[in-house]
C-alpha cells in the first residue's frame, strides 16, 4: 500500500483522536443563542500586536488572556438620568467632543434573505435570514451607538469565535481591528458610512478562514483609559467555502460549472448496466429548511478540530467517513441483504432531504437505508450545502480490488467452472461516488482540480471506512502513490482481468487478461441539462492505447501482484454477447445473442460453458439459475450466433435489488487451446412511473399531477408505497397504495400548492419486495403569482 498522508486520527490536531475522550453530541443552531462558555487562562502572545492597533482595549481586565477566549462582562447602555443638563467643554480644534462612554446599543447584520450581503456570497437560496457568508469576500454590516463615533478619539473592533475553545493561533478566535484602508487577504473592517450614531462596516475575511458558525461581539472603548464595553450580537454569522474567490482552495473558474456544482439543487443519478443506462432523478435540496444545520451538526458530530475545517480536503475526507455509519454513527447504514423492514429500501429514497433532517433531528442515529446511489447523492448535499463544488459520478464496470493488487482475479477450477468461494474480486454493475473540485497543494503541481470521493463503505483507509480525496489526474496516469486512496480508486476503473486455472497439484496458473473489463461510460449529469455526460476519458486514456497501458503497468508495479500480466496467447476466436434494444424486461423471458466468430482460414471447434446468475449489483452474486454446455463448431472465417434464452420462471423468485443478471462464458478452443472467457452483466427492465401536470402551475395557486403505473408481472406487488416530493412544490410524503394484482394499473392524483417560481421537478418513486428502481419525474415550469 503506497504510502499516505497521516491520518486524521494522528496528532495534527485535525480529525479524530485515538485518545480522546468519548464523543459529546453537539446540537447546532443558527438561532439567536445568549447563551455562551466563559474561560480564564494565561495572556497569549498576540496581545502585544493589539496594544498598537487598539490600545484602550488593552487597559487591564478581570482576566489577563488574549489569546484564548476572555471572559466578558456586556454592558448593555443605559442612559444616566442628570438633575442638571449635561455641560460641554469648549472644543479646541473644531474636532474634539466631551468623552462620553461609547458603546454599542445594537447589531445588524443585514442578513435579509434578498439582501446585499447574501446576493453577493450566492447564499441567497438558504431557507431564513440568518448570515450565511462565503469566506474571502467582503460583507457589511451596521451598529447603532451610544453617541456619534469619533475616528480620532474612540477605537472599536470585532471578534468572530467558533468552536468550545477559541483561539486566535488556531484561527478559531478572529480579532477584526478598524483601518482606514482594507487589504486583501485579512481580517479587517472599515467604516464605508456614518450617519449620526449610525456607523456600516465593510469587513473582510480571508480565504483559509474556518468553515462554521461564528458568534460575533463589537468592543468599544474610548481614549486615555476609557471603560471597555463589548456587545454580543446575538444571532450566529455562518462561513463557508467560496468557489467564486480566485484564493479560495475550492475556486472554480466557470459561472455554469458554479450554477451546476454549487447551486444547483437537483440531479440525475445514473445506474443499470453498461448497455442499459438507466437515470433517475435526485433532489439534493441543499438550501431547503434545515438542510444547512444538519450540515454542520455532522462537521460538530465529526469531532473534525475546528482549526482544521480550513482545508477542504480534511474536511472531505472526514465527511466521506460520516456518510456512512459502519464505524463512527454516521449518517446512512449501509444494507445489501435485500431485507430493508426495519427501514426504508435504499430505492426507495429520491432526496437527500429527509435523510439528512431524520439525521439531525434524531440527534445522530443513523439512517436506515443506504447503498452507493444514496450515499453518493448525500454526499453531494452536504458538499454543495458547504460550498464545495461537487456532482455524483457512476462507473459502469466498477471493480471491486481486495487485496490490493490492481488486478480483478477470476478463479476458475480444472473444468473451468468458477471457483465462488475463492472470487473475492468482483465487479459491480456500477458504482456511484462522487467528485468535488479543489486545489491539492499537498500533491506535485498539475494534481488539482477533480478528486474522487467515496462514501460507501467498502474498505477501510487509515482505520475508517471512507475513501479520498483521490486526485483523478493520478488516476488517470497510473500514479496511485499518491494520497488518498488512489489505489482503490485506479482498480475499478482500470484494472485488468485476469483469469486463473486450478493445476491437478492444487497451483494456479493464469491462463487468460482481460485487459478491457472495468470502467466503462463513467458517467454524471451534464452541465445545464438533463443529459448524461460520459467522464470516461477524465479517468483513464483510450482503451488500446499506448498511454493507457503505462499507466496500467506504472500502477500495477505499486500493488501486491506487480508481475501478473501473462504472455499474450494467440486468439483467433472471438466471443461476444449482444442484446436487442433496450435489453429483456422484468416479467418476461430474457433474450441475449452469443456471437462466436472464426478469425483463422482453419476450422475451430470448442465447448463453451455458460452459466447465468442472480447478482447484487456489487457484483456479488446470489446464486445460479441456469446452466448449460454449448458445442460450437466453426468453419474458416465463420461467425455464428446462438439465442440463448432465461425463460422467466427461472428467475423469478430469485431477483434481487436492480434485478442484475451476470452470464458467464468460458471455454477452450480445440485446436489451438486458446482460453475463451466472457462475463456480462444485464438487468431486466422495470417500467417507468408516469407523472402528468395537470392544471395551471403558479405560486399559491392548487395544481395537481396524475400518477401512474402498470405491474408488469403475472403475479401480485405487495405492499407497494409511493413516495413523492418536489422541492418548491410540497414536501416529500409517502402514498401507501397496497397489493397491485399481475399486469394492473394503480392511479394516483396529487394535489399540491406551489410556493416557489421556476421549472421544478417532481420526483416520484414506487418501492415494493418484488420491485425496485422504479421512479419518474415531471418538469414544472411554475410562474409568479
Amino acid at each position: 500500500m503506497p504510502s499516505e498522508r497521516p491520518s486524521v486520527r494522528g496528532v495534527s490536531g485535525v480529525g479524530r483522536y485515538a485518545g480522546a475522550a468519548p464523543p459529546t453530541r453537539v446540537q447546532v443552531s443558527i438561532n439567536p443563542n445568549d447563551g455562551s462558555k466563559k474561560e480564564e487562562v494565561e495572556e497569549g502572545g498576540c496581545r502585544s500586536w493589539f496594544r498598537k492597533m487598539c490600545p484602550c482595549c488593552c487597559e487591564p481586565q478581570a482576566s489577563n488572556s488574549y489569546d484564548i477566549t476572555d471572559k466578558v462582562e456586556v454592558v448593555p447602555f443605559t442612559p444616566v438620568a442628570d438633575k442638571d443638563p449635561p455641560k460641554f467643554l469648549p472644543l479646541t480644534n473644531g474636532n474634539e467632543m466631551e468623552e462620553v462612554k461609547l458603546c454599542v446599543r445594537a447589531v445588524d447584520l443585514l442578513s435579509s434573505q434578498s439582501g446585499q450581503n447574501r446576493t453577493e456570497h450566492h447564499t441567497d437560496a438558504f431557507h431564513g435570514d440568518e448570515l450565511v457568508l462565503r469566506r474571502g469576500q467582503a460583507f457589511q454590516i451596521q451598529l447603532e451607538l451610544s453617541r456619534p463615533y469619533n475616528q480620532d478619539t474612540d477605537s472599536m473592533h470585532l471578534d468572530l469565535k467558533t468552536g468550545p475553545l477559541p483561539i486566535v493561533s488556531k484561527g478559531t478566535h478572529i480579532i477584526v481591528p478598524l483601518v482606514d484602508d482594507l487589504e486583501d487577504d485579512r481580517w479587517e473592517a472599515k467604516i464605508v458610512e456614518q450617519i449620526g450614531n449610525t456607523v456600516k462596516l465593510s469587513v473582510n475575511s480571508t480565504p483559509k478562514a474556518v468553515v462554521g458558525v461564528y458568534a460575533l461581539s463589537v468592543t468599544t472603548c474610548s481614549a486615555k483609559g476609557g471603560d471597555v464595553t463589548v456587545h454580543e450580537a446575538g444571532k450566529k454569522v455562518v462561513m463557508l467555502f467560496n468557489p467564486w474567490c480566485e484564493d479560495d482552495s475550492v475556486f472554480l473558474d466557470d459561472d455554469d460549472e458554479r450554477n451546476e456544482y454549487v447551486l444547483n439543487d437537483t440531479g440525475r443519478i445514473y445506474y443499470g448496466t453498461e448497455k442499459q443506462i438507466g437515470a433517475r432523478t435526485w433532489n439534493f435540496g441543499q438550501f431547503q429548511e434545515g438542510i444547512l444545520e444538519a450540515c454542520l451538526f455532522l462537521l460538530e458530530k465529526s469531532e473534525i478540530a475546528p482549526a482544521g475545517r480550513w482545508d477542504p480536503i480534511n474536511v472531505v475526507r472526514v465527511i466521506s467517513a460520516m456518510i456512512n455509519a459502519q464505524d463512527d454513527y454516521g449518517v446512512l447504514i449501509g444494507n445489501w441483504s435485500g431485507d430493508y423492514s426495519d427501514g426504508t429500501s435504499p430505492a426507495a429514497w429520491s432526496s437527500s432531504v429527509d435523510i439528512l433532517k431524520q439525521y439531525h433531528e434524531a440527534d445522530g442515529t443513523p439512517v436506515a437505508y443506504g447503498q452507493c446511489w444514496v450515499f453518493s447523492g448525500v454526499t453531494n448535499t452536504v458538499l454543495r450545502c458547504l460550498g464545495i463544488p461537487a456532482r455524483s459520478v457512476t462507473n459502469f464496470q466498477s471493480a471491486h480490488d481486495t487485496d490490493v493488487s490492481l488486478t480483478t482475479d477470476v478463479y476458475l477450477d480444472e473444468e473451468m467452472e468458477p471457483i465462488n468461494h475463492l472470487n473475492k474480486d468482483s465487479v459491480w454493475n456500477f458504482h456511484v461516488w462522487n467528485d468535488c473540485w479543489m486545489a491539492r497543494p499537498d500533491l506535485p503541481p498539475g494534481h488539482g482540480g477533480w478528486q474522487a470521493v467515496d462514501s460507501t463503505p467498502q474498505e477501510t483507509s487509515q482505520g475508517t471506512f471512507r475513501c479520498g480525496p483521490a486526485s483523478v489526474n493520478a488516476i488517470r496516469a497510473g500514479q496511485v502513490f499518491l494520497k488518498y486512496d488512489t489505489p482503490f480508486v485506479f482498480a475499478e476503473v482500470n484494472s485488468d482481468k485476469i483469469y486463473w486455472q486450478r493445476n491437478l497439484d492444487g497451483t494456479f496458473a493464469q491462463i487468460y487478461s482481460e485487459k478491457k473489463a472495468v470502467g466503462h461510460f463513467i458517467s454524471t449529469k451534464a452541465v445545464g441539462s438533463d443529459e448524461r455526460a460520459d467522464i470516461t476519458k477524465l479517468y483513464k486514456h483510450s482503451e488500446d492505447s499506448e498511454e493507457e497501458r503505462i499507466s496500467v503497468e506504472t500502477a500495477s508495479r505499486y500493488g501486491s501482484k506487480p508481475d501478473t500480466y501473462s504472455v499474450a496467447l494467440a486468439e483467433d476466436v472471438k466471443v461476444e454477447v449482444t442484446m436487442d434494444g433496450e435489453g429483456p424486461h422484468m416479467g418476461a423471458d430474457a433474450h441475449l445473442s452469443i456471437k462466436v466468430k472464426n478469425l483463422s482460414s482453419s476450422p475451430r471447434s470448442t465447448a463453451l460453458h455458460s452459466q447465468a446468475s442472480v447478482m447484487y449489483y456489487t457484483g456479488v452474486l446470489k446464486g445460479t439459475v441456469k446452466k448449460e454446455t454449448l458445442t460450437i463448431h466453426l468453419l474458416a472465417d465463420e461467425e455464428k450466433t446462438i439465442d440463448w434464452v432465461l425463460p422467466y420462471q427461472l428467475y423469478q423468485d430469485q431477483l434481487v435489488d436492480q434485478a442484475a443478471m451476470m452470464l458467464t462464458l468460458s471455454g477452450r478452443v480445440s485446436e489451438t487451446q486458446q482460453v475463451l472467457a466472457h462475463q456480462t452483466t444485464f438487468r431486466l427492465r422495470t417500467p417507468d412511473l408516469e407523472v402528468k401536470p395537470v392544471g395551471d402551475a403558479q405560486v399559491g395557486k392548487e395544481m395537481s399531477a396524475k400518477i401512474s403505473f402498470t405491474n408488469p408481472l403475472p403475479r401480485t406487488l405487495q405492499g407497494v408505497v409511493i413516495r413523492v416530493e418536489g422541492l418548491g412544490l410540497q414536501k416529500g410524503h409517502k402514498v401507501v397504495v397496497g397489493d397491485v394484482g399481475a399486469n394492473s394499473t394503480v392511479r394516483v392524483t396529487e394535489h399540491f400548492v406551489p410556493t416557489q417560481p421556476g421549472l421544478k421537478k417532481l420526483v416520484v418513486s414506487l418501492d415494493c419486495k418484488q420491485m425496485s428502481q422504479v421512479h419518474g419525474v415531471a418538469d414544472i415550469l411554475v410562474l409568479e403569482a
